[in-house]
């Protein structure tokens, strides 16, 4: 799961970290070679852990919670279920291959930036992450290839949501946590106002929250963007929507119809089980409850004990 982490800021919100490759890791040939290895950044222990089938591989662990998975040899190659679903809408936002303009909030190990860098050359994108330290070593551990746009700011999502010029892009990916929860001013109408106000035309949001048992947070996600979107779907595991186990659910929206058909062609593809709920299902999913406010909302729950154990490694 991508998250937020609150710290203090070493950076002004204006500055940024382009993407190049001129780091230590990228001159010794990119990547962090070798075993495991951690830093603790202002926000907690964050630990970079290597895949085992694939030599250029790497998950990143936030305090014990997986937060990306990376694997240098092939960006386009998404390790973690949730990944892949965002995948799937970065690929429906255009024609294949057009650039676009994305706003990622919440930055982590910049998984979905470098998959649309791949996918899409010369698309522009900016990613809020508000722990400058976590990114700073990500960077050298994991280095960006020269010439991909992305600028990373140090800065809380909401903060650049609300700095983001009317209409200016074509997606925006909501992966935000504190921790291994969802901030609860991340969650609301107001936020959701902000990201609809952000995208031009024919633009997209999409967005990445956690639950499980009663499933109360997201079913009052989905009446949040059903007050602001006309167009909403979801996307999860069945035992997910079940309230069998904690994990996580995709939503999408938007002012025009989505990609319906196809993304749910692409999800039933997918090795992991996913279903895809829209229309009078997905409103039924709400189970009545309404939308959540900058008055109202609280974070998403946090994950039972164990749900992690020896996750990534």
């Amino acid at each position: 799961m991508g998250r937020e982490r609150r710290a203090p800021r070493k950076r002004s919100a204006d500055e940024g970290f382009e993407a190049d490759a001129g780091s230590e890791a990228a001159a010794r040939g990119g990547g962090a070679p070798g075993g495991p290895r951690s830093r603790r950044t202002a926000t907690g222990l964050a630990e970079l852990v290597p895949d085992r089938d694939h030599p250029r591989a790497w998950s990143l662990l936030l305090d014990g919670a997986p937060q990306s998975h990376v694997d240098l040899a092939d960006p386009t190659r998404l390790g973690f279920e949730y990944q892949r679903r965002l995948g799937h809408l970065v690929d429906l936002a255009a024609e294949p291959g057009k650039p676009i303009q994305v706003l990622h909030l919440g930055g982590g190990a910049l998984t979905l930036a470098r998959y649309t860098a791949a996918t899409r050359p010369r698309s522009r994108q900016q990613v809020a992450e508000i722990d400058t330290g976590l990114t700073e070593w990500v960077r050298a551990e994991l280095p960006l290839p020269t010439g991909w746009q992305i600028k990373v700011r140090g800065a809380d999502a909401r903060a650049v949501l609300e700095r983001t010029p009317e209409g200016s892009v074509d997606l925006v990916i909501a992966d935000i946590f504190a921790g291994a929860r969802v901030p609860a001013h991340c969650a609301t109408v107001e936020f959701a106002a902000l990201a609809a106000r952000a995208l031009a035309p024919g633009g997209r949001y999409a967005a990445n929250v956690t639950d499980g048992g009663a499933l109360a947070f997201a079913r009052a996600e989905v009446a949040t963007l059903l007050a602001v979107f006309p167009e909403v779907a979801l996307v999860a595991d069945p035992a997910v929507l079940r309230g069998k186990r904690f994990g996580n659910l995709i939503l999408a929206a938007g002012q025009d119809p989505l990609p319906l058909a196809e993304l749910g062609r692409r999800v039933a593809t997918d090795a992991a089980l996913g279903r895809l709920e829209h229309g009078a299902a997905l409103a039924a999913f709400t189970g009545g409850a309404g939308p959540l406010t900058d008055a109202t909302a609280v974070p998403s729950p946090a994950p039972p004990p164990g749900t992690f154990t020896g996750a990534g490694r």
